[in-house]
């Protein structure tokens, strides 16, 4: 329960609309845990439940083992960043810290230490009306960590980054969980999340999909992109015997050459079957699973305006 988010049956219903329901799952220290659903799936809603901003229409949200608001001084339990735009534009950086290491108890000095960390040690007498979203963003990010807290709770906290920005994120993340703390972030970007979370929450239409790895997620969706990149000389002879054989072949668009992509056959069974015919292979690789497909494939009925919808 120690540094742990527990949410249980939590529901949440403004009017006859049920923006959340009956939500259960835990996102454990010593891992990134990404958040994931489609616009209006209730990420945004179950977040600030979490926090104690809103509070629910039924179940419970906890952060080791107490609600949120309960906590006195919560920036010293929970750090999160929710929208980097809430900051009055006419406070310095600065001044924005030490606004709130003066009412969470915290000493002045990690307001300079946390400035340094996300790289605005330069721009701390600056007001903040003039940065930019990226520069809002690692704002953010020093609040959230400002408390040295065991939780850290983000979302959507690459909106705006340049990819050094990203890069510096992504490692921040994997160094806070590896730390041993419990590092909880919602992201639309499905490469950044390949790239930067152990374990994956997906909600839609405010229902839990699924709570499991990231590779288990991927691997649950049947046209997630896993598969076989094959190069050979004679493409047409082996895609006729390929096809023969039940398998799916096409030209693979992440290549620049003619190589191609195969579904429905492993690289052993793909491999004979061209020796058999005679046919020389330059490359056969296996592909992993691609997480965007396969939240693609298991979020489109959760989807709140689908593409082409004439709503």
């Amino acid at each position: 329960m120690e540094r742990m988010i527990e949410v249980n049956l939590l529901t949440k219903r403004y009017g006859g609309t049920t923006a959340v329901r009956e939500l259960t799952f835990a996102v454990r220290p010593g891992r990134v845990t990404g958040f994931l659903g489609p616009n209006g799936a209730g990420k945004s809603t179950t977040l600030r439940m979490v926090l104690g901003l809103d509070a629910p229409t039924s179940g419970t949200a906890t952060v080791s083992g107490s609600p949120f608001r309960d906590r006195a001084r919560g920036l010293r339990h929970v750090g999160a960043l929710l929208d980097a735009g809430q900051v009055h534009g006419g406070r310095t950086a600065a001044a924005h810290l030490g606004a709130l290491a003066r009412s969470n108890r915290i000493p002045r000095a990690r307001v300079d230490e946390v400035l340094e960390e996300v790289g605005l040690a330069g721009a701390a007498r600056r007001r903040t009306g003039g940065f930019s979203l990226g520069m809002r963003q690692r704002l953010g990010i020093a609040a959230a960590l400002l408390g040295d807290p065991p939780v850290l709770v983000f979302d959507e906290p690459l909106n705006g980054l340049d990819p050094e920005g990203v890069q510096w994120v992504r490692g921040l993340f994997r160094g806070l969980a590896a730390e041993g703390r419990t590092v909880f972030v919602s992201s639309h970007l499905m490469s950044e999340m390949e790239h930067t979370a152990d374990h994956l929450v997906v909600i839609g239409r405010g229902e839990l999909i699924a709570a499991e790895s990231l590779a288990e997620f991927a691997a649950r969706g049947t046209g997630a992109g896993a598969g076989v990149t094959v190069r050979t000389p004679q493409p047409a002879e082996l895609t006729l015997a390929l096809r023969a054989e039940g398998a799916t072949v096409r030209p693979d668009s992440d290549r620049a050459d003619a190589a191609l992509a195969v579904t429905g056959l492993d690289a052993a069974r793909i491999g004979a079957l061209a020796h058999r015919h005679g046919v020389p292979l330059l490359e056969l690789t296996p592909r992993s699973a691609s997480l965007e497909a396969a939240f693609m494939e298991l979020t489109s009925g959760s989807v709140e305006f689908p593409a082409g919808d004439a709503r």
